[in-house]
Formats: structure tokens, C-alpha cells, sequence
């Protein structure tokens, strides 16, 4: 019979040499993808050598994760192994930052154990769109710093932007995740906002004393060396520090500014921008300007 000749494989025969188990062989064959070369007397599907590689070709496309359609096209010549990669490339890529973003939901949930309305929340939050991310921060800008009569903060604001990559971190989308829920909370707004009006210039007058703390970093930088030495804010060598940065300036006016800052929490939304477009931010100056208030309201008292 047919199906004992040497050259000639049963479907048994073929699961035999390729290590495969015969269903599957079986639905390859049914679909169309490892066809029989023939058919014995009674019947039964009959392959050859050709079989084998045709079955290694077809196990090795379906690993790459290429449907079995794709395999069938391929083989059928109507498309291009090439092709069809570079059509599977493009939807793993989408996959993967899909994934990547269920990641660093998950994580975010897990670190804050978050209840089943905050997942939800913030699930939805990591997967807006470029145009929906962009509306809630062009909202948050308009609020905040809308109508302040300052040339250098509206050049500023005009270019600023938070733009999270088309392929994000896991840590920029956790950054993200918490930028969003902040700046869509009006107390934050309220109180940045007010922080912002303490900042800008009157008309016709000079910066507020006070302002150059937040655009300045080294002012936290002598702070925090000073810091590492050891001075104390309520001491002696304090107040030559405070000298020594603000001179004759108005210490009550850079104290409400930097007082206001603090309760915004604006460095706080300065790192999570920084995270979110991948920055390296300079360090978290929090403790720093702590101490510069103490130092400046232990003046105040002497």
C-alpha cells in the first residue's frame, strides 16, 4: 500500500518526525496550510519529505505569533513572509504599550492600594489620547495662569507642554497617572494659582521679591549646602544666609511667596513633569525651602 512506502508519510508518521501531535497536524492540514501530497486506498492523508519542511515553516511562523491565515498566505505565495512581518512588528509594538501601560496601572494600584473606583480612575487616566492628555493640560494652564500680565511667564506657558511618548515608561505613565489626577483637582489649581499671582509683577513694577526662588535652583543650592553644614534656620549664620541671597529685599513678600509655594506643592508638580517627559529633574529641594521659610520667619521674630 501507498501508505507503507518508505518515502511516503501517514499523518501518524509525520506527527512521528516533527514532533507534533497529530491534531494539530490535522487542523494545519484541514486549513489549508500542510496539505496531503495524496491519499491512500482507503483514504487516509499521505505526506512527504517536503511535508516535514513545510510543517517546520509553518511551526515557526505560528511561534513568531503569526496567525494562521497569515501562514496560509504566505505559503500560498499571495504575500511575503517580509510583509506579512512587518504587519505582525506594528501590532506587537501596539501591544506592548498596551501592556506597558497595564503595567504601570497595576503597579500604581499596588503601591497605593487603591480601591476599585481609583483603578478604574486611573486606568482611564493612562489611556487617553495624545488630544484628550493635551485638553486636560491646556485647561490646566488656562486656569491657573490665564490673565497673568507677565510677557516672560506668557512666553513661558506658550511653549510649555506635558507630552507623554508614544512608547511611555512604565514610570512616565505612573508619573503621568498622578499629574493628571493633580492638576485636575481644583484645590490644587486654587492654590497654585494663587502662588502665581504672588509671583507676577504688578504693572509697571518690578518681579516680586520672592520669585526668583522657584526659577532659580541656586538658591536651593547654597541652602543646601549650608543645610549639609549643619546651620540651623533659627540661627545667627541664617540670617547671613538670608542676607546674603535677598539683600534689602521685602523678607515678608519672599516669605508669602515661598510659603504659597510650599502649600501648592509646586515642587512637587515641577518633578512629576519632569518624570512624565522622561527629564532628568534636578533634586527634590522640598526640605530646602522648608528651612528657607523657618530661617526667614525666625527673622521675622528677632
Amino acid at each position: 500500500m501507498d501508505d507503507e512506502r518508505p518515502d511516503v508519510l501517514t499523518i501518524g508518521r509525520l506527527a512521528h518526525r516533527t514532533g507534533l501531535p497529530v491534531r494539530t497536524l490535522r487542523f494545519w492540514s484541514d486549513e489549508g496550510a500542510v496539505p496531503p501530497v495524496a491519499r491512500s486506498a482507503g483514504g487516509y492523508r499521505l505526506y512527504d519529505a517536503e511535508s516535514v519542511a513545510r510543517v517546520e515553516l509553518v511551526r515557526t511562523l505560528r511561534e513568531l505569533g503569526l496567525g494562521l491565515d497569515d501562514v496560509c498566505r504566505v505559503l500560498s505565495g499571495r504575500t511575503t513572509v517580509a510583509e506579512v512581518a512587518d504587519a505582525h512588528v506594528a501590532a506587537l509594538d501596539a501591544q506592548i504599550r498596551s501592556l506597558k501601560v497595564s503595567r504601570a496601572v497595576l503597579s500604581t494600584v499596588a503601591k497605593r492600594g487603591s480601591t476599585v473606583e481609583e483603578t478604574a480612575l486611573m486606568n482611564r487616566l493612562a489611556r487617553l489620547s495624545a488630544a484628550e492628555r493635551k485638553q486636560i493640560i491646556d485647561e490646566f494652564k488656562e486656569e491657573v495662569f490665564g490673565g497673568l500680565d507677565d510677557p516672560r511667564l506668557r512666553d513661558r506657558m506658550r511653549t510649555f507642554s506635558i507630552e507623554l511618548p508614544d512608547d511611555p515608561t512604565p514610570e512616565q505613565v505612573d508619573a503621568w497617572i498622578e499629574l493628571a489626577e493633580l492638576v485636575r483637582d481644583p484645590d490644587f489649581r486654587a492654590r497654585l494659582r494663587t502662588w502665581m499671582e504672588l509671583n507676577t509683577p504688578v504693572p509697571g513694577q518690578g518681579r516680586p521679591p520672592g520669585a526668583s526662588i522657584w526659577w532659580a535652583r541656586q538658591i536651593v543650592q547654597t541652602v543646601a549646602e549650608v543645610r549639609k553644614g549643619g546651620v540651623a534656620p533659627e540661627g545667627p549664620a541664617a540670617a547671613e544666609v538670608l542676607s546674603e541671597l535677598f539683600g534689602d529685599a521685602d523678607r515678608a513678600a519672599v516669605l508669602r511667596s515661598l510659603e504659597a509655594g510650599i502649600e501648592a506643592g509646586a515642587e512637587h508638580y515641577r518633578r512629576l513633569v519632569a518624570r512624565v517627559r522622561g527629564q532628568d529633574s534636578s533634586p527634590d529641594a522640598t526640605e530646602e525651602l522648608e528651612w528657607l521659610a523657618r530661617a526667614l520667619r525666625a527673622a521675622d521674630q528677632t
